[in-house]
């Protein structure tokens, strides 16, 4: 058996103490400053030479090339699909890919929300009829 006294002392000076836990989301402490959070693209750095595509794990990331000439990329990234182990960061030799440490907070309800379309509107327009024609081809 066990006994009151013995279960008291502990209860009663717990009522007076301060949480030891954060009201997150309430009260937020900075992230990180090395945590990888979502992918973030650079356009305007990316030359197409796809080594991001080709060295992530999980087949997060895929290219789309419109216009290697113009510079006209789509990058697809699958956020869900992703292991954040910063790989295609590493590879990338123009710097056109980087790890954010403040989008970090990623949980959301419905699974189409977890695919990024990365570059102009007009170009991502082009590569979203393409996949609803080959959709439809199929």
């Amino acid at each position: 058996m066990f006994k009151i006294g013995a279960m008291l002392g502990e209860i009663v000076p717990s009522l007076f103490k301060k949480p030891a836990t954060d009201l997150y989301p309430f009260e937020r402490n900075p992230a990180p400053e090395r945590l990888r959070g979502r992918l973030v693209w650079d356009a305007d750095k990316c030359v197409g030479c796809n080594m991001c595509m080709k060295d992530c794990p999980t087949d997060a990331i895929k290219i789309y090339t419109l216009d290697k000439k113009a510079k006209r990329f789509v990058m697809r990234y699958y956020t869900d699909r992703c292991i954040f182990c910063s790989q295609c960061v590493q590879n990338c030799r123009f710097d056109a890919l980087q790890m954010s440490n403040t989008d970090w907070e990623l949980a959301m309800l419905d699974r189409e929300a977890y695919v990024d379309y990365y570059g102009t509107p007009e170009d991502i327009q082009i590569v979203l009829e393409q996949h609803s024609q080959e959709d439809t081809d199929q």
